[in-house]
């Protein structure tokens, strides 16, 4: 109203659902339901105002009138609604009872608590504005059909695709105009928008179930996305059941993918919309423990066992556990069995992470070939965890390219793998006595205990290390340093890396707060215990310390 003509509105992206050319054409918004209903309580606000002096009115102007009513409701039947907003939340029943109450349709019932909602708050902004118009104005008539001439000028453009696919892929080229919506969201709206048209039940009620699985996956949109992406690699051959129709085992696809995603459950969803529902709250539920947002039912054993895999970013699995966890009765696994199969799944990762074997892409479809391995050959119990022992040693770097990894330069290859790494050689060392939480964040949201490089790194190496490392010769510091500072045996953990930094080793190993507390190496780590016992520090201490955490480690994460 404020704009002047020809404002542009924006776009809608709708499918055709026209199932015959007798009847008038329909649509299904799949982005703009909330712009189309906003507009229409703006005409409706504006007609119902001008309605009140029809008698007033030229010929021309009632003309003008009756086609703005037109835009609410077709002409043929007069209570057929041209915009049609979904169920949820009462948004329908209350625009319907808006448009009766103002006799823009034949009677029907305004849903209790009406005025209390959006349907209903947003028509009387839109009558007060208009009223404020109007008292600013000299002629009442005339400025509301200014307004009226305003919004007959707007500009929407309504882009047609053939599926909700398309619609995914073309809102992803448009996603300049704000909060785009997600593969997620569109599954969604298809999901409620063919149950309601079945007219299965309360769409309010499937509306709370669907929140109930967003709530299992938590609000991180890329956990959401990769939960259905995973459900359907993990189940997709009983997904596929239905639709094969000829030699070809998975016709909804071979795997999800962000770029299929919505095009597979479009087709499942179609299918049977409320199976669907069914089945992915809970595989949802399911997830939720995996991923440790619902923890209840969980032994401390099995969580910690899901929290280091989290840890080592070993998400790929996630698909391998929910299939275990949904059919572990069927397979005969234990929580024990699944603690046990984490406990290799964090040994493969921490491999996998530093040697690159292997590569990401192939994870996938690893973990799917498992379970269709599973399916055909019907392994169960301790089987089960054998037989995936022996599938991921077989896809794995062998110990000597292992090996060879850990005595290099592992900081600089992968930090995050590093740290994972001497934070178990860590905890292991732990009693309840002394136990420290070494994945604690900060509310900056990063690691209060962090990688500590001894013989420091970067340009600069201060005189008292080029003196102990290298004799006073900074060439031949420089060297050494690019040689073993990144290795093992030159890195520790400390909760006060930023207060260490370049001091001297000996400062850095008795350096205490203002409380007296030690907070360099003397930090009660035992990882920190052949550092303490030390009065310098050389290349070949740090040689010798990489040796013996090496063979540690590979002890620790053997497959």
């Amino acid at each position: 109203i404020d704009n002047e003509n020809g404002y542009f509105l924006g776009s809608i992206i709708c499918i055709n659902t026209t199932t015959d050319s007798i009847n008038s054409p329909k649509f299904e918004v799949v982005d703009g339901q909330q712009r189309l209903t906003t507009i229409s309580l703006l005409l409706a606000a504006l007609f119902t105002m001008l309605n009140d002096v029809y008698q007033d009115l030229d010929e021309e102007q009632q003309a003008d009138v009756l086609q703005l009513k037109r835009k609410l409701v077709l002409k043929k039947t007069q209570s057929d609604i041209r915009v049609i907003p979904q169920s949820q939340n009462n948004n329908r029943d209350d625009y319907m009872g808006l448009l009766s109450e103002k006799k823009i349709i034949p009677p029907c019932t305004m849903p209790k608590f009406a005025g209390n909602r959006r349907i209903l708050k947003s028509y009387y902004y839109f009558t007060k504005r208009i009223e404020a118009l109007i008292n600013e104005a000299n002629n009442a008539i005339a400025a509301m059909f200014q307004i009226m001439d305003k919004i007959n000028s707007a500009i929407l453009v309504m882009i047609e695709v053939s599926n909700h696919a398309d619609a995914y892929t073309l809102f992803e080229s448009l996603n300049n105009r704000g909060t785009p919506l997600t593969a997620v969201d569109l599954i969604k709206n298809l999901l409620l928008a063919r149950l309601d048209q079945r007219g299965d039940g309360d769409i309010s009620y499937y509306f709370s179930r669907w929140k109930e699985v967003i709530d299992h996956l938590g609000d991180d949109y890329s956990t959401q996305e990769r939960f259905f992406r995973q459900n359907y690699n993990a189940f997709r051959r009983s997904l596929n059941e239905p639709f094969v129709k000829d030699d070809r085992s998975y016709p909804l696809g071979i795997v999800a993918t962000r770029s299929t995603l919505l095009d597979i459950y479009e087709k499942i969803v179609d299918n049977d919309p409320k199976a669907f529902l069914d089945k992915i709250s809970e595989n949802s539920g399911i997830y939720s423990t995996i991923i440790l947002q619902k923890t209840d039912s969980l032994s401390s054993e099995l969580q910690d066992s899901y929290l280091d895999l989290q840890r080592v970013q070993g998400v790929p699995a996630y698909l391998l556990l929910l299939y275990l966890y949904k059919k572990q009765s069927v397979l005969a696994i234990r929580d024990t069995d699944i603690v046990a199969i984490n406990k290799i799944l964090v040994n493969f990762f921490v491999r996998r992470n530093l040697t690159d074997v292997p590569p990401t892409r192939d994870l996938t479809r690893l973990f799917m070939n498992f379970i269709e391995e599973i399916e055909q050959n019907n392994y169960t119990g301790d089987n089960v965890r054998e037989k995936l022992r022996e599938k991921i040693i077989s896809q794995s770097a062998t110990n000597a390219v292992f090996e060879e990894k850990l005595r290099g330069s592992v900081y600089d290859e992968n930090s995050g793998a590093t740290r994972f790494i001497l934070c178990m050689i860590a905890k292991y060392g732990m009693t309840k006595e002394n136990e420290k939480d070494l994945w604690r964040m900060n509310s900056s949201n990063q690691f209060v205990w962090t990688i500590e490089h001894i013989f420091p790194q970067g340009q600069s190496i201060p005189h008292c290390w080029v003196d102990m490392i290298a004799g006073g010769d900074r060439a031949k510091a420089k060297e050494l340093q690019a040689l073993y500072v990144h290795t093992f045996g030159n890195l520790t953990i400390t909760g006060y890396n930023s207060n260490l930094g370049s001091k001297s080793f000996i400062e850095k190993k008795e350096r205490k707060d203002s409380n007296g507390a030690y907070i360099g190496y003397r930090n009660g780590l035992n990882l920190n215990v052949d550092v303490c016992d030390k009065n310098k520090w050389t290349v070949d201490i740090i040689k010798a310390r990489t040796g013996t955490l090496v063979t540690q480690i590979l002890t620790m994460f053997q497959l």
